[in-house]
């Protein structure tokens, strides 16, 4: 494995995790909290025929009962005002919140629950991507034209957010083609299910209210507030405990809201804490379903002359954060390569199932998956060896993506050569094995961010920032940056963190965002430090400041190491006066130009900053009477520009491939007739475990990425996620005789495969 030669340090929030003395959201206890649940639709659509609470609110021990006519009536949405905080005359899916409860105790807030009558005109069911788009589909949102929404936004009937990108003539292309695949596969949607379930606690002191959440998210999180609320910002304060995982899952504002509402009309605190089955069926953040239909053009000589993709997204109820997802999803559609003509059309389609949602990576493993298998197709129909293939086709330094922008120095070539060699690709294996190969990207995501850094007069320091750890140990590595800045050691330095009362503005633990953004704050924020340190420094050492070095903790005259001063000394000194404080913003780079190519409903995702780019190589073992597949090793390289915390960046990979093991094989949600989740528990709900996880080999092509992140790091959270499911299908191909068309690969699905294969 190549990885940096930082040194390693003690997680700031490791020794609370694992002697178990952190608290979590969960945990949190205080004096004369009630206890919320919620009343959800239960049907998948239906519209309010009658709504009474009067029962409920007659129980005793039942504080406060409310509904959408208990608070603002506005409707809100990231990108689409599609929703209401509580439903109003419609529900549109079974997770859907009716009303709210909170009582003295669990028992009797279900009790409340449970005695609310719902009765409901029933609605006809939108419970396919397919049929939705068709011109005499039922709307999932009749008015849908009357909602706000973002102006590049383009929208029609159930189409809640189409996207095109185009670029050069795919018909000419096509046409020139000495050989043209098409291919249709279809993914199921899936969860983010972390471990620890969404929890809220709210507190109302005056008219201003305290939230503790477990969100990734806390700054949105309070915008969700103020908004449907109506409070100013400064009125609500959103504070994150430990997470205990979020993969996306957590992003977005979701409940806080509901709890400060109860807060508010019962003048008590409120506790709300989801149990697993609400954990799957009412958040609106699961990973996407996708149909998908390509249609690969290949010259003699095995390049792409031309690439067409259709892709219909099952967004569910409501937009959420998936307005972009139809953009971002066209790009993965096209993939990593040089296509002279391309286009790709994804449709996000509103449908009467649970909302999707940013789940890690969001559209790109599932996408992948689909155009890799589809790209191995196209190497078997030309007979060309698909690792061959991808080398030829794959997109380099110098060369042109297919949304025409130029890329920098990237390392695709060199993915394919470490996680190919990694595996053994090429090697004789038994016949009931085999290996797959697959090329993924993923943006760096560019947004802007704030921090402080400060000595105090002993010389240890603080990091306040917005950003917020979800478990990546992202955060945890601020300090490290630092603590370069300024010759010190990163323990020496505390982190003030997840609270929106002290820190500036971040984005929040989402788009792997932190450290790429939040890191060039940090870094910023100490070089003003270090600018103050060495002034000192001159001063007390009679020399100029630009000859002050600082180093293990002390600032010492360039060339004469023993003519020097501790930094704690220093801000000593800078205590009785000018105190040590920097702050910075990290202003984002822009994106990159696009040549040749057009875009509908561009929301700037059409070219990505810092892009990085992977390659997994994944051997696995097919049982051919049951159709059980057990992945046996990974080999995964990634150029995510220069890794700061080796450690860190190896987790993330680790968890990221068990991850994408479980999407490939295991995962997947299945809805009945009436749109209804069949399997929303975890003894149906399959999750890869510790069991499970085969030996993976982990390579880093380190390339420096001027103007990306700090020290030329790029994102790394999202992307190792983005190409297993894929290797694995290209593995399972070669055993099966083709490809499984549908995902998760279940054994059922392989074994039909396989048995349809053998059929005459």
């Amino acid at each position: 494995m190549s990885v940096s030669t930082a040194p390693r340090f003690v997680r700031a929030d490791g020794p609370d995790k694992v002697t178990g003395s952190g608290r979590y959201t969960a945990d949190l206890t205080l004096t004369g909290a009630l206890v919320a649940k919620f009343k959800y639709a239960g049907i998948s659509h239906g519209r309010i025929a009658r709504l009474d609470t009067s029962a409920a609110k007659a129980m005793p021990g039942v504080f406060a009962v409310l509904t959408q006519d208990d608070v603002p009536d506005v409707r809100f949405g990231p990108f689409v005002q599609d929703r209401t905080l509580f439903a109003r005359d419609v529900v549109r899916f079974e997770g859907e919140v009716v009303a709210a409860v909170a009582a003295v105790d669990a028992a009797t807030a279900q009790r409340a629950v449970d005695a609310i009558v719902v009765e409901y005109e029933l609605l006809p069911v939108v419970n396919d991507v397919e049929a939705a788009l068709t011109p005499d589909a039922p709307l999932v949102h009749p008015e849908w034209a009357s909602y706000g929404a973002a102006d590049a936004l383009v929208r029609d009937r159930n189409d809640a957010s189409f996207a095109s990108i185009a670029k050069g003539d795919v018909q000419r292309g096509l046409a020139e083609a000495h050989t043209v695949v098409r291919s249709r596969y279809v993914a199921d949607g899936c969860h983010a299910a972390p471990i620890e379930p969404r929890a809220v606690v709210a507190q109302w002191e005056g008219n201003k209210v305290t939230i503790w959440s477990s969100t990734q998210v806390p700054f949105d999180a309070r915008s969700g507030v103020c908004e449907t609320l109506e409070l100013p910002n400064n009125r609500v304060r959103i504070i994150v405990p430990h997470l205990g995982g979020g993969f996306g899952g957590k992003c977005g504002f979701h409940y806080e809201a509901h709890v400060a509402a109860l807060a508010r009309a019962t003048k008590r605190p409120v506790r709300l804490v989801f149990n697993r089955r609400e954990e799957f069926v009412a958040p609106d953040r699961r990973r996407e379903g996708i149909v998908y239909e390509f249609e690969t053009g290949v010259a003699a000589d095995g390049t792409i002359t031309a690439r067409r993709a259709k892709l219909l997204i099952d967004n569910g109820a409501y937009t959420a954060d998936a307005g972009f997802f139809s953009q971002i999803a066209a790009m993965h559609a096209l993939g990593p390569y040089r296509i002279p003509n391309a286009r790709a059309d994804a449709h996000l389609v509103y449908t009467n199932h649970q909302p999707s949602g940013s789940v890690r990576a969001p559209t790109a493993p599932q996408t992948c998956w689909a155009l890799e298998s589809h790209t191995d197709e196209v190497a078997r129909a030309i007979g060309m060896d698909p690792v061959e293939f991808r080398r030829l086709n794959a997109v380099d330094t110098g060369g042109e993506g297919p949304s025409g922008q130029t890329y920098g120095e990237i390392g695709v070539q060199q993915c394919i050569a470490e996680a190919t060699t990694g595996a053994g690709y090429g090697q004789p294996l038994p016949d009931d094995e085999a290996i797959g190969v697959a090329i993924g990207w993923w943006p760096s995501f560019s947004v802007p961010s704030g921090a402080y850094v400060k000595l105090d007069g002993d010389g240890s320091g603080q990091i306040i920032t917005g950003a917020q750890e979800c478990g990546t140990g992202a955060v945890m590595t601020l300090r490290q940056l630092a603590a370069d800045e300024l010759g010190m050691d990163a323990e020496a330095f505390e982190l003030v963190y997840q609270d929106t009362s002290v820190a500036p503005y971040d984005m929040g633990a989402t788009g792997s965002q932190t450290l790429f953004n939040n890191g060039r704050a940090v870094v910023a924020a100490a070089g003003q430090i270090a600018e103050q340190l060495r002034n000192l420094a001159a001063e007390q050492l009679e020399a100029s400041p630009a000859d002050i070095v600082l180093a293990e903790g002390r600032a010492h005259v360039a060339g004469t190491p023993d003519r020097g001063i501790a930094i704690a000394e220093l801000a000593g000194i800078a205590a009785g006066g000018e105190l040590l404080i920097g702050h910075g913003s990290g202003m984002p780079p822009g994106p990159p130009p696009l040549v040749g190519s057009s875009c509908v409903g561009d929301l700037g995702m059409a070219a990505w900053v810092a892009p990085q780019f992977s390659c997994h190589a994944v051997r696995v073992k097919l049982d051919r009477d049951t159709g059980v597949v057990r992945v046996l090793h990974v080999s995964a390289a990634h150029d995510s520009g220069t890794i700061i915390n080796p450690v860190g960046a190896q987790g993330q990979v680790e968890g990221a491939v068990l991850m994408g093991i479980g999407q490939a094989l295991t995962e997947g949600t299945t809805y009945d007739e009436q749109g209804r989740q069949r399997n929303a528990a975890l003894l149906e709900y399959k999750l890869q475990t510790c069991a499970d996880a085969p030996p993976i080999d982990i390579h880093f092509v380190q390339i420096d990425t001027p103007d990306a992140g700090p020290r030329g790091a790029k994102g790394l959270a999202e992307a190792p996620n983005v190409a297993t499911a894929a290797a694995i299908s290209n593995a399972l191909a070669q055993l099966v005789g083709a490809p499984v068309r549908q995902l998760p690969m279940t054994a059922e699905r392989v074994w039909d495969a396989m048995n349809q294969e053998a059929q005459p």
